[in-house]
């Protein structure tokens, strides 16, 4: 009886590479520049490149001769790495992958220094070509090109851009656990990677008995005589790399092996892609069990014909586990565009709170310092959960290597700045409703400042105010989200200079931090930065103006004073023509 030809996958990437013919001609590049420079040059331990421009895609392909590959990438028995540290100055392509939860990783120094020989004359325009871009290699130049996709994931902007798809045969792992973390915690890198892995092949696996430091990232597509599997979660991968190589070592010929891919990708771009299996399953077997079954049936792992010393049920289970791990860690992935609608609720709460203390003549900040209506206290509900989802929004953008993390910040940029703009200012009120001093530099939270400067790098400093800026002053947030806590330091230091316990050196510094204070204030209002809220009398800015112009007398005049002792200015300034 024969046996069924399977492709079990389940996976949508190792669909669209045979079904559109990219699996294909991707080894078509490879094979074409293997026998162009088997023509013309004659083996060579180093590696060869060559762009093809195909009617729907650009293909730029990487090869390297075969003989020597296993030994080569052993290095010094596979424990040669090079380490991003060292990487830092002397070749920082791939400084961008570090992060702050990850700051450190380690390449194959072999497969690197065959990246850096050809790196200055690689083609880095292709990203900007409208065609998908497909990297491929064999072998060592499988590595070569991961490593150069891995240099343009800095640059790539997945918004607006297909993203390149990495397509290796043979490859070995070229990094440790702190690349695979960089690389698999983001699925629109991860997924960026396919490695096609024979059964017979030997230098894919080498490296995972040489050290056991080297893991795996992206998917692969492991394969057999009987068909082929995908795999994606790595302790999985690492399982069955080991656990699916039928070659012989001593005997093996790498030319043999070379030509096995060249088969497989033929024969599997003109057979019928089905999901199937030859095995017959109890009733109580679980979908996710079944289906593991049936890709391992793919690979030839099973049970009726176990290989040596592999206990099949165990890697079943083990597999299992792995995957209700692997499917719970994505559910858990933080993905703000979940919580939007609830984020925006909450906002629009705090939108209609601060339309009623503005109604009754004091303003939101005011209010809720003084605790003037129940309402004001179910304000500090609707500021836990926005606070707890921007705390955690910053927190993942910092973690994530700085491509990914510019792109969440830029995407979130607005509802983050609207956020701060909104909550900082209450609790600014929180923390000076407890006597405490010097917000700014003892008591800021870590997000408002990370936010502040996210808005800072993409926007340029303001100019003379526009026309829409007047029009709309009535209803803007004020700018500054610290401008509470200049105005409670402003009052501190009116006590500090009418007090009769203060030094003559208190009340100098008091002096001069009003004289600061003024000159904020008057470039805030002249720009309509500041919300005309501070102007209602009950605010604490006004309560404020009253000490200072007690304090300062009739005869001193300033841009402010002039400004303020004219009532008149407070209702020009609120409908822009001040």
């Amino acid at each position: 009886m024969t046996q069924t030809q399977l492709f079990s996958s389940g996976l949508e990437l190792a669909n669209f590479v045979v079904s559109l013919d990219v699996l294909l001609d991707a080894w078509t590049a490879i094979w074409n520049l293997y026998t162009e420079i088997s023509q013309n040059e004659g083996p060579s331990s180093l590696v060869k490149f060559k762009v093809y421009e195909l009617p729907n895609s650009t293909i730029i392909a990487f090869f390297t001769w075969l003989a020597n590959s296993k030994d080569y990438v052993q290095g010094n028995g596979g424990g040669d790495f090079v380490t991003s540290s060292n990487l830092k100055e002397s070749f920082p392509v791939f400084n961008f992958l570090c992060s702050k939860d990850n700051p450190k990783f380690s390449i194959n120094k072999p497969a690197l220094e065959l990246f850096t020989s050809i790196f200055a004359v690689l083609p880095k325009s292709v990203m900007a070509n409208s065609k998908p871009l497909i990297i491929t290699g064999n072998s060592l130049g499988g590595s070569v090109a991961s490593l150069f996709t891995l240099s343009l994931l800095e640059k790539f902007n997945f918004l607006t851009t297909k993203r390149p798809l990495c397509i290796t045969f043979g490859s070995p792992l070229i990094g440790d656990e702190g690349l695979q973390e960089a690389i698999s915690k983001y699925a629109a890198w991860n997924s960026c990677f396919l490695h096609v892995v024979s059964d017979q092949d030997l230098v894919p696996r080498v490296l995972i008995s040489q050290t056991g430091v080297y893991k795996p990232f992206g998917t692969f597509l492991l394969c057999s005589k009987l068909g082929c599997s995908c795999f994606e979660d790595p302790p999985t991968i690492l399982e069955f790399l080991m656990a699916t190589y039928s070659g012989n070592p001593e005997n093996q010929d790498p030319n043999l092996v070379f030509e096995s891919y060249r088969t497989f990708v033929k024969d599997l771009n003109h057979k019928v892609i089905f999901m199937g299996t030859t095995e017959s399953f109890d009733w109580t077997t679980s979908p996710l069990r079944a289906g593991i079954i049936t890709q391992l049936a793919a690979i030839g792992l099973v049970p009726q014909q176990q290989p040596h010393n592999i206990d099949i049920n165990t890697i079943i289970t083990k597999t299992e586990n792995q995957e209700k791990k692997l499917a719970l860690s994505k559910k858990q992935v933080f993905d703000p565009s979940t919580r939007l609608n609830q984020v925006k609720v909450h906002m629009a709460n705090l939108e209609w709170y601060k339309k009623v203390a503005k109604d009754n003549k004091i303003g939101y900040y005011d209010s809720y310092k003084n605790v003037s209506h129940t309402s004001d206290l179910h304000v500090v509900k609707e500021m836990k959960t926005l606070t707890c989802y921007w705390e955690e929004l910053v927190n993942e953008a910092e973690k994530r290597p700085q491509t990914v993390g510019a792109s969440l910040r830029t995407r979130w940029l607005f509802g983050g700045t609207n956020y701060r703009r909104m909550i900082e200012p209450l609790d600014i009120a929180e923390y000076y409703k407890k006597g405490k001093r010097d917000y700014i530099k003892q008591g800021r939270p870590e997000h408002y400042i990370k936010l502040e400067q996210w808005l800072n790098e993409t926007t340029k400093p303001a100019g003379v105010p526009n026309d829409s800026m007047k029009q709309n002053v009535a209803s803007i947030l004020t700018e500054d989200s610290c401008f509470w806590a200049h105005v409670e330091e402003a009052l501190i230091s009116c006590k500090l200079l009418t007090g009769t316990g203060s030094s003559e050196m208190e009340k100098q510094s008091s002096r001069d931090s009003l004289f600061k204070f003024e000159n904020y204030v008057y470039g805030l209002i002249k720009n309509y930065a500041v919300s005309p809220e501070i102007f209602l009398q009950r605010s604490s800015f006004m309560q404020w103006w009253r000490e200072y112009e007690k304090i300062m007398g009739t005869s001193y005049s300033s841009d402010l004073t002039k400004l303020m002792k004219d009532y008149r200015n407070y209702d020009k300034y609120a409908t822009g023509s001040l």
